[in-house]
């Protein structure tokens, strides 16, 4: 009697689950934000007609959307090397057994399950203009008071500092997990070369968490692309738009001028933008991997 053959296709079923939410709350947004972003909705008179292009034209010539924008590109590129640099170099400083390095993990990573509104409140208390922390320690210098927060070209470098005071606990963290992955007989070998921090590190370090720091770098690109909460409360995208983000742009088209259309084109110009900041780091990081490959061969 001829032995029945298993049903391969049932193996589907276990990620028909999975398949089925990645549908509903991915694919389908994002088709169906696409097709709101080719229409001119008004939400009051209840109508919604088809104009191509129209709301990406438009965000070409639109000086408030090109500056959030900018803002954006800016902010990406003053916190995701901060994110990688100061992460690295706090868990190197960490990397070590005992109660203080456990206590200090401790603080760093504490400030990340704030939420953003105790953030910026503390830090509002701090940098407000002429009450603020920052200006009473000015005046009792005898110099003159800053107000980083309705200065135009402090402004955005503020929620920067802010925002890496905030989350740098989690790129610590990634970076001692893969610090804790290194054999110690690696680094007990280059003792026994004589071989010094810098050397230890480059050869060594460096090379064994080469993904995690590519892991960091995209993880933030992503996470900084979508920029709202600090700077929304705490200098409410001003002064003069010197720190609204495309993502704050986003909300305010949409839900307090009620410009639907409108507002998901600027949300497809975002999603955009990152696929291609994600793209060009997985390429430089495939490049980089390749000629580390072609040096271990020669």
């Amino acid at each position: 009697m001829a032995r029945k053959q298993p049903k391969h296709w049932l193996n589907g079923l276990f990620v028909l689950p999975y398949l089925v939410v990645y549908i509903l709350l991915l694919v389908l947004p994002l088709v169906l934000g696409w097709w709101l972003s080719l229409r001119d909705v008004d939400m009051l008179a209840d109508t919604s007609d088809f104009i191509g292009l129209k709301n990406y034209a438009d965000l070409l010539h639109d000086d408030i959307f090109l500056g959030a924008v900018r803002n954006t590109f800016y902010f990406v590129a003053m916190t995701t090397p901060v994110f990688v640099a100061l992460g690295l170099a706090l868990a190197l400083a960490l990397n070590r057994p005992g109660r203080t390095g456990a206590v200090l993990r401790a603080i760093f990573f504490g400030s990340s399950v704030l939420s953003v509104t105790i953030v910026t409140l503390v830090w509002r208390l701090v940098l407000m203009p002429d009450k603020g922390l920052l200006s009473n320690l000015m005046v009792g210098a005898g110099l003159q008071p800053l107000a980083p927060l309705v200065t135009e070209s402090l402004a955005l470098p503020s929620v920067a500092l802010v925002t890496v005071w905030w989350i740098i606990g989690l790129p610590m963290m990634l970076f001692l997990a893969a610090l804790q992955q290194i054999p110690q007989e690696m680094y007990e070998a280059a003792a026994l070369d004589n071989a010094g921090r810098w050397r230890t590190f480059v050869s060594i370090t460096l090379p064994s968490i080469k993904r995690t720091v590519a892991l960091v770098a995209v993880i933030e690109v992503i996470q900084q692309f979508q920029l709202f909460g600090q700077s929304y409360l705490m200098t409410q995208g001003g002064p003069n738009n010197s720190s609204r983000p495309i993502v704050q742009f986003i909300y305010e088209t949409g839900f307090t001028q009620w410009a639907l259309g409108y507002s998901a084109a600027s949300a497809q110009v975002l999603f955009g933008l990152m696929l291609i900041g994600v793209s060009v780091q997985a390429w430089l990081g495939r490049q980089r991997s390749a000629e580390d490959a072609r040096g271990e061969k020669s």
